[in-house]
């Protein structure tokens, strides 16, 4: 049995421990943590948040295979799989925000049960489509007389404080995610934040005040927690705070209108013949054999990914541009769509190996593998919009899957003439002709299809082995 790569941050739990086994997932759990397992499972809270899926569906096995390297555990949980892994510096804005009242939803749950959260973290959070579920069912615990609810700062990081970065500033929360895993700290939010920002709803309260606190507890080298426990924190005090974070989480909205490709639908150079050829194109191919697991890459607002979701995948939909992504997010959580997954990611810069030893939270390549990769008008997006070398990103693609559906488009057209302008042309290897020679040095053309425009041109390949 090998660990799971700490997916929900049990690698730090010193009660509960994730493992991989033969496609399963089990999660072994100390004496205390057993007994919180227990008392979780009895409650209404598990049944009604598992019964919806908004929690990990979860069993205790009593003969699990957990070999004799590892901790005896007192108890050994086996949890549904997810079907790909993410992370919050991948998600749109609509993503972590609902991400983050599902977690003060439990909570409140959970005190209604005499339990609490016991942390707050964003990875706790995975998803099936558009719906999020919370995986760490290590994270509730039996609630005790004047404890206070010490996952509020961790609330504040790693997901308040993105969330209000994106709402009041209009700045991407993802880069500052994937620079901390722990998010970002009140000292530091506060330093964004204006005095005009104080009157903004959330920000004095929650970012100054506590950055205050923050700083005095620092200096002073008090216990904070020990404080807030001889403070004394009733169930109703903790409640009216988390009711008050969730109105103010919930209220936040991000106003941006526009974004660079989030009216591609509307200004692509398709004429309704050759939409109708790719779209028909698509579909064969798509059906050609049952796909487990599909990337769309350059998705869009996912009209190739319903697709292949519509043919039995699971679709994750990646794109850089985060309006469009929040867009598809918004459209596909609004049609209840658990088959596409949403990411925001470049792939020119995606997302690497982070955390304790590199390991921790997977590179975007190391969380499986798909057997169909769905790459329409991107090529010249790579190669001339972001300079990766033409045999680098046919590399890339071949290594990815067993097949691919690729899309050509050339330099006479007028969307790689508008990455072309005001910028010298250094591609002169850029062209059809070499494109095909490098698609047939790695992979077997099944089918090709030139579009009526005369400069896109779609493929359906297979992988070979030994390309060079």
């Amino acid at each position: 049995m090998t660990s799971v790569g700490f997916d929900d941050g049990s690698f730090r739990d010193r009660h509960a421990r994730v493992f991989y086994h033969k496609d399963n997932v089990y999660r072994g759990l100390s004496e205390e943590g057993r007994v919180a397992w227990q008392r979780l499972a009895s409650t209404r809270l598990f049944r009604r948040f598992t019964d919806s899926g908004a929690l990990i569906g979860t069993e205790e096995v009593p003969n699990a295979p957990v070999t004799a390297s590892e901790a005896k555990w007192a108890a050994v949980l086996r949890h549904d799989r997810i079907p790909f892994v993410s992370y919050p510096y991948e998600w749109s804005f609509g993503m972590l925000q609902d991400a983050a009242l599902l977690q003060l939803d439990l909570l409140l749950a959970a005190l209604d049960e005499g339990l609490i959260l016991k942390d707050a973290s964003a990875y706790n959070v995975q998803w099936r489509g558009a719906r999020p579920v919370f995986i760490d069912v290590s994270s509730f615990e039996p609630l005790r007389p004047s404890q206070p609810w010490v996952g509020y700062q961790q609330f504040c990081q790693m997901l308040l404080y993105p969330l209000m970065l994106q709402a009041y500033k209009d700045l991407p929360f993802q880069p500052w995610l994937r620079g901390s895993l722990e998010g970002i700290t009140p000292d530091a939010f506060d330093k964004l934040m204006s005095a005009r920002d104080h009157l903004r709803p959330g920000v004095l309260l929650h970012v100054h005040l506590q950055a205050r606190a923050q700083a005095t507890y620092a200096d002073t080298g008090r216990d904070l927690r020990s404080d807030l426990r001889r403070a004394g924190f009733s169930v109703a005090l903790i409640r009216a705070n988390v009711e008050r974070l969730r109105a103010l989480a919930g209220g936040l909205s991000w106003r941006r209108a526009r974004s660079t490709w989030s009216e591609y639908t509307g200004t692509h150079t398709y004429d309704a013949r050759d939409l109708s050829l790719k779209t028909e194109f698509v579909r064969r191919a798509v059906a050609a054999r049952p796909r487990r697991l599909v990337w769309d890459v350059g998705a869009n607002l996912g009209v190739f990914s319903r697709i292949a979701a519509d043919q039995g995948a699971y679709v994750v939909a990646i794109d850089a541009d985060h309006l469009t992504s929040e867009r598809l997010y918004r459209a596909l959580k609004a049609a209840g769509e658990n088959r596409i997954l949403p990411l925001v990611v470049n792939l020119v810069d995606p997302s690497p190996g982070l955390g304790w030893r590199g390991i921790e939270r997977k590179p975007l390549e190391a969380r499986g593998q798909p057997d169909l990769v769905i790459a329409l008008a991107l090529v010249h997006h790579m190669v001339i919009g972001a300079n990766v070398p033409l045999p680098e990103w046919m590399d890339w693609l071949a290594g990815l899957s067993s097949e691919a559906i690729v899309e050509f488009v050339a330099k006479d057209d007028p969307q790689a003439e508008r990455l072309l302008r005001n910028k010298d042309d250094q591609h002169g290897d850029y062209s059809l002709e070499r494109f095909e020679q490098l698609l047939n040095a790695r992979m077997s053309i099944v089918q090709r299809q030139a579009l009526g425009s005369g400069t896109r041109v779609l493929y359906h390949a297979v992988a070979r082995s030994g390309a060079d």
